[in-house]
């Protein structure tokens, strides 16, 4: 098992910035992906970015040049800065981490970022 605290998170205006940590915890040595996801109201969860063990990073388009995802693999943490936040941004951000054996999905509680006009 994997476990995944986030912190991080609140209400910033249009324009500002936002940094989410996870840290991550349990048999971290089966982790290879880990990233983080978003789920506005209403709207499916989607992915923002991950990075993998290799520190090889994917983003959604829609953040592609305002956030950067980064890993410290000897805290066990993962960490997502936010810059140039937009109102469409707000949404509850979850921490991901795959099992690179089973492809099991670990998921943490999630934090609230809203972004205000």
């Amino acid at each position: 098992q994997v476990q995944l605290v986030e912190s991080g998170g609140g209400l910033v205006q249009a324009g500002g910035s936002v940094r989410l940590s996870c840290a991550a915890s349990g048999r971290i040595s089966r982790i290879n992906l880990m990233g983080w996801y978003r789920q506005a109201p209403g709207k499916q969860r989607e992915l923002v970015a991950t990075i993998s063990s290799g520190d090889s990073t994917n983003y959604a388009d829609s953040v592609k040049g305002r956030f950067t995802i980064s890993r410290d693999n000897a805290k066990n943490t993962v960490c997502l800065q936010m810059n140039s936040l937009q109102p469409e941004d707000t949404a509850v951000y979850y921490c991901n981490a795959r099992d690179r054996f089973t492809l099991t999905n670990y998921w943490g509680q999630g934090t609230q970022v809203t972004v205000s006009s």
